[in-house]
């Protein structure tokens, strides 16, 4: 049974005709809004009004907390060592930070848990102090709440080395008065501001439906063809929605006109064939002769051919158009290349050859996949169409261009056709003598996408005969600002090039650098290069680049090693090319790095297994336990009078200076970030370290910049001591059969730990993530703590882990934080300072 539809008007008064109650009840939004907006207003002031007041407690604590801290840490600054007892004389200033009526107590213990000053009742109950950070706890001190602040003082006597407990306590009166007081004057407000949003609420719906309404009478006043742009004052959340509004109109206006001259183009250029295959088609009806009616089918086949093809470049030139608006993806080019060649027909495919040069097989060109694949297919279609012989495609990396080149033996093209053959529906003259069909759209098309994507395309003459069709895009936008707040580093004037080319320079004439050394990806091609850079030994962090490529096979890595000053230098560098990712043993250049604000922010899965003294800021992470050892020949100096302490080896050289002459070795202070560091760690701690620069000027003692260096003079004997070298190539020195003896100090051990950042402009950060993360898991920690030997600072099994390390000493292991604090050290003058001291007490010669 045949469906019938009833006539528009006939629907609409049926509908008019419906009965009232089964239309849906009017959903007033102004009611809607006023009891969700109120609900939610009052539902969030007793929520916040519980904010309040768990806030007013915490902030109470937080600024009462800093005056506690900084009133212990001042008595710490005061803590000295008189005939080897600790003393402390109170400074004036250490309790005039306290303000109210809060009770003060305060003590001073020695590291043998002596009390040397003040109640000695107060820390019944709380541990020893063992870091210099406050740390802060609540107890109960003569039937009274305190907050109890305690600090540590890390000495060095003759006895050893320990850690002086500095506690300072206060009642809680002021701090919870505090709390009480941010919490009553926060409470009527909130109740005020609730009553007045209800109320402005209520009028402010009203208001914010105006322009709505107006919107409302203008449009409906509009004819259907009327598509130009609304042009009515509005606010701005208004004028967002009329802004939209005239984006869509302006979309819809292009597309009409598109589809207009589609659909003109089409009839102009279709009506033609058309009407040549009627008039075939008539002139074959009447045709009684078998071969002349043969002959009509053919021209009608052809005719219908060359229709069909007509109507698919129309149709694709209209694809192509639309496509160019979109913001494309990165398009592998090779790949594309041998995806046009597989379409082709095989016999056509056959005649097809396709070059693609080495350093072009990873190109990609920001343009999208279809209108690329168009592009090239129609060069390739055209060099088919009008050569007999075979045809290649050759696809070649031109500095920062893609060249795509199609040659031929066709016929080519004269000179003075050239630039009509770009133009639409236009062949050149001896394409349309030889009549090899052709709709006069594929170079057009070719030339549409060049211009979009300001490229260029030539047409030449093949050498031996033939047309060489010459198609270059850019591989990146050339158009870059070249000054201005968003001018990149790599753009800026010629002096700071100049002063790039400076620091380049640098690592030749000090002979240092080495060349990078490439590790192959175990899959070939790979999918991308991490570059790294770092100061440190290429044959041991070899050990975790392989181990991470065993994961990541895909991926290749290029490794340039360098000194630690060195590396801080390129990074700040201006114009200089920044690596995926820096390693550094220099704390606190990395430090700086960050504080510069020239690091990624990141956040690694294990970030909080991390110590809290090995990372900051989310932006540098310690990743190995290194300490700072003393190393001997054992050749020239036997197991029994190898110093254990920082005093032995002081004493032991001023002894025998005679013996030691030029024999001993340490770092370079001024020339390495790691030996500088170390040198003031080492001032900052020990009473004796000046005495010990002293015994190093004495004995005329031999400055490295790496401890590769001072280790490869140990072993070979022209070293007999080795002072602050990092445990982690010691140790895999030994383990190499180097007849050499450590020594983990057993007063104090200075322990830092190597330190990722990933650069602010790297050009792969996420392949710097990958392998910061494998460096923290169980498997890089392995590495670290196995064949590596730098120690691994999680837990984990191996030989070197930071436990097993820490028990080859006695001493106190004090590790080098991350953090502001050591940018004290990087200060001009007080590096300056402490250089010409160091310089003018160990003379080296």
């Amino acid at each position: 049974m045949p469906l019938r539809f009833a006539p528009a008007h006939v629907r609409a008064a049926a509908a008019a005709d419906a009965p009232a109650a089964k239309a849906p009840r009017p959903v007033s939004i102004r009611r809607r809004i006023l009891v969700f907006a109120g609900a939610l207003l009052l539902i969030a002031a007793f929520g916040l009004v519980l904010f309040i007041r768990d806030y007013a407690e915490r902030s109470s604590d937080r600024a009462f907390d800093r005056l506690l801290g900084a009133s212990a840490l001042t008595i710490a600054g005061a803590v000295q060592l008189e005939d080897g007892r600790v003393t402390v004389e109170l400074p004036l200033a250490s309790f005039a930070m306290f303000s109210g009526e809060d009770r003060i107590f305060y003590a001073v213990e020695s590291p043998a848990g002596e009390n040397v000053t003040g109640e000695s009742d107060l820390s019944a109950g709380l541990s020893p102090a063992t870091s210099s950070d406050p740390a802060f706890a609540d107890k109960t001190y003569r039937d009274e709440g305190v907050r109890v602040a305690s600090v540590g003082r890390l000495v060095s006597t003759a006895e050893g080395t320990g850690w002086v407990t500095i506690r300072v306590a206060e009642t809680r009166g002021e701090r919870n008065a505090l709390a009480r007081e941010i919490l009553n004057n926060a409470i009527l407000p909130v109740l005020l501001m609730t009553l007045l949003a209800l109320v402005l609420l209520w009028i402010g719906i009203g208001r914010v439906f105006a322009p709505l309404l107006t919107l409302e009478r203008h449009l409906r006043g509009r004819s259907p063809d009327d598509l130009s742009p609304v042009d009515l004052p509005a606010p701005l959340e208004t004028a967002q929605l009329v802004g939209a509004l005239n984006g869509f109109t302006a979309r819809l206006k292009l597309a009409r006109e598109r589809l207009e001259a589609l659909v003109a183009e089409a009839a102009h250029e279709v009506r033609t064939p058309l009407a040549s295959l009627r008039a075939q088609a008539e002139l074959a009806l009447g045709e009684r002769d078998p071969a002349a009616l043969r002959r009509d089918v053919e021209r009608i086949h052809e005719g219908a051919v060359q229709a069909s093809q007509l109507v698919s470049q129309l149709l694709m030139d209209a694809t192509v158009t639309h496509r160019l608006e979109n913001q494309p993806e990165p398009t592998p080019v090779a790949p594309l290349a041998q995806e046009v060649v597989r379409r082709l027909s095989p016999d056509m495919a056959e005649r097809v050859r396709l070059c693609i040069a080495p350093e072009a097989a990873e190109a990609e060109l920001p343009i999208d996949r279809v209108v690329l694949r168009e592009a090239i297919r129609n060069l390739v279609d055209n060099a088919l169409r009008y050569s007999d012989e075979a045809v290649e495609i050759r696809i070649e990396r031109d500095g920062s261009w893609l060249a795509i080149r199609v040659l031929d033996r066709g016929p080519g093209i004269p000179e003075h056709e050239r630039p009509l053959v770009f133009q639409r529906f236009r062949r050149g003259e001896t394409g349309s003598r030889r009549d090899r069909g052709g709709s006069g759209l594929g170079l057009a098309i070719v030339a549409r996408v060049v211009e979009a994507h300001r490229g260029e395309v030539r047409l030449g003459e093949r050498e031996g005969g033939g047309l060489d069709m010459h198609l270059r895009l850019p591989l990146a936008p050339t158009a870059t600002p070249l000054a201005g707040p968003g001018a990149t580093r790599s753009g800026r004037a010629l002096p700071a090039l100049l002063l790039f080319a400076a620091f380049a320079a640098l690592p030749l004439l000090t002979g240092r650098a080495e060349a990078a050394a490439e590790f192959q990806a175990r899959e070939n091609p790979p999918s991308a290069t991490l570059r790294i850079l770092g100061a440190t030994d290429t044959g041991l962090f070899s050990h975790l680049i392989r181990a991470f490529q065993r994961e990541r096979p895909d991926i290749a890595i290029t490794y340039e090693e360098d000194e630690s000053r060195t590396v801080y230098d390129r990074l700040v560098a201006p114009g200089a090319a920044p690596p995926d990712l820096v390693v550094s043993s220099a704390s606190d250049l990395q430090v700086k790095l960050v504080n510069e604000g020239l690091a990624r922010a990141y956040q690694p899965p294990r970030l909080a297994a991390i110590p809290d003294w090995a990372h900051w800021r989310s932006e540098v992470f310690g990743f190995s336990f290194e300490p700072a050892v003393i190393v001997y020949n054992r050749n020239l100096m036997s197991d029994a009078e190898a110093p254990r302490t920082h005093l032995q080896l002081a004493e032991l050289l001023e002894r025998e200076p005679r013996r030691f002459a030029g024999r001993v070795g340490t770092y370079d202070v001024a020339r390495s970030g790691v030996g500088y560091l170390l040198a003031t760690q080492d001032q900052a701690i020990s009473s004796y370290f000046w005495r010990l620069a002293a015994a190093f000027g004495r004995t005329q003692v031999q400055l490295s910049a790496s401890s590769p260096a001072i280790l490869d003079r140990l072993v070979t004997g022209d070293l007999a001591i080795g002072y602050n070298i990092i445990g982690s190539y010691a140790f895999a020195r030994q383990d190499a059969g180097a007849d050499i003896g450590i020594v983990v100090p057993d007063d104090y051990v200075l322990v830092f730990s190597r330190s990722f950042l990933i650069p602010e402009d790297a050009p792969q950060p996420a392949l710097a993530e990958a392998f910061i993360d494998f460096t923290l898991s169980p498997q890089g920690q392995a590495v670290l703590a196995g064949p590596a030997a730098f120690g691994a600072l999680l837990d984990g099994e191996g030989r070197w882990t930071a436990a097993r390390i820490t028990a080859l000493g006695k001493g106190a292991v004090q590790p080098i934080r991350f953090g502001p604090s050591l940018l004290v050290g990087l200060d001009r003058q007080r590096r300056e300072r402490f250089l010409a001291t160091w310089s003018e007490i160990v003379s080296p010669h």
